[in-house]
């Protein structure tokens, strides 16, 4: 681990680690936010973010409409804190699935082990924190030891859990998360992956080997021989399956990257490949800092996104994208949809439904390509 030099000039480990511990913040459904939102916010940007809580609020959680939710996380929002909001949204049902950065869900261990990371600054001398071992996501300062020892619980649950062979990181966050159920009682109020697997929402990282949880797979094959492989291929099917499975979908999308993509491809999959005419997203909510002129998909809209058959061409005015800093606009949100008359749905417990739901992919997808089947049928 890094170390100063013994009597060279600078901070200390300890005052550099002196901000207050940065907490999982939870809504409370807070009626003077809402007020704020629905009356205060009301051009540019802040209307915006008004109109994505409604849609949420009004229309993907109204009972009739049956919404399949996903949401997507990209962009450092559990050592931010912000997975408490996350946690809030499951535990009431309010989304169903997850496909996030394994950085996010590695980062949330940090929290679910009880290990502190601490408020900074981002105008810290990088030197002087790799001198006394201290790690910096912007403003949020931690031990180096953290990521150790968060990185020894990793391959120590690999080798307890006896996990084999091909799986979707579906069953891997599952299977971490209820070990941590089992490791850390309590957890599961300020754990993303602990509260995931209580209430039975699958989560999914559509690049795992580009986080430290990939890493450390990829060790346990290395060094102990494991045959334990992840499988994309089970990642794309299982999404198709629950996207098909809804009677309307919708998605919440925090950040973009990757994960946007990955739950975004589900309908031209579900079209393109396996000739399944769904239709693309009822509902659609994005908060990014992203534009469409840099190209990327993190600024792709929902109107390019209706060309890919992404997004349901009749729907436009149920999409709505928010220029906005997720770390400000995702607790204002969630805010929001708690204090809202809609705010509990009944848990479609989906990690416990995945296999059926494949095979019912598979049996639309193979009746789809049946002569007996025209082009554009529905199965």
């Amino acid at each position: 681990m890094p170390h100063r030099a013994p009597g060279a000039p600078g901070h200390s480990r300890k005052s550099l680690l002196a901000g207050k511990p940065i907490r999982y913040y939870r809504p409370k459904g807070s009626a003077d936010v809402k007020q704020l939102i629905d009356d205060g916010f009301q051009a540019f940007n802040a209307a915006r973010l008004g109109e994505a809580c409604r849609i949420f609020a009004d229309k993907m959680l109204f009972p009739e409409n049956d919404t399949m939710i996903g949401l997507t996380v990209a962009g450092a929002l559990t050592p931010a804190g912000l997975g408490g909001c996350l946690v809030e949204l499951m535990n009431r049902g309010l989304v169903d699935f997850v496909i996030s950065t394994g950085a996010n869900l590695y980062h949330d261990l940090h929290y679910a082990l009880n290990f502190t990371l601490h408020r900074g600054s981002p105008f810290v001398n990088d030197v002087e924190l790799y001198d006394e071992g201290v790690i910096r996501i912007y403003d949020v300062l931690f031990p180096a030891t953290v990521l150790l020892e968060t990185d020894a619980y990793v391959r120590d649950f690999l080798v307890r859990s006896g996990l084999s062979g091909p799986i979707p990181t579906s069953e891997l966050h599952y299977r971490m998360g209820l070990d941590l159920l089992e490791r850390q009682p309590g957890c599961e109020e300020y754990s993303v992956l602990a509260a995931a697997a209580k209430a039975g929402v699958p989560i999914y990282t559509s690049s795992p080997g580009d986080s430290s949880i990939g890493m450390n797979v990829a060790y346990h094959e290395l060094m102990n021989g494991s045959s334990l492989m992840i499988d994309p291929n089970r990642d794309v099917n299982e999404v198709c399956a629950l996207i098909l499975n809804g009677t309307k979908n919708g998605c919440v999308i925090l950040g973009g990257g990757s994960p946007k993509n990955f739950y975004l491809q589900g309908q031209p999959t579900l079209w393109e490949v396996y000739g399944i005419p769904k239709g693309g997203n009822d509902f659609f909510i994005q908060m990014t800092t992203d534009q469409v002129v840099w190209g990327g998909l993190s600024g792709a809209t929902p109107a390019e996104a209706v060309s890919w058959g992404k997004v349901n061409p009749g729907v436009l005015p149920d999409t709505c994208v928010t220029y906005c800093d997720s770390t400000i606009a995702f607790p204002l949100f969630c805010e929001y949809v708690v204090a809202s008359e809609h705010n509990r749905r009944p848990l479609k417990r989906l990690v416990e439904k995945r296999d059926a739901l494949v095979a019912e992919l598979k049996r639309q997808a193979a009746q789809s390509q049946s002569p007996d089947v025209g082009p554009g049928e529905k199965a």
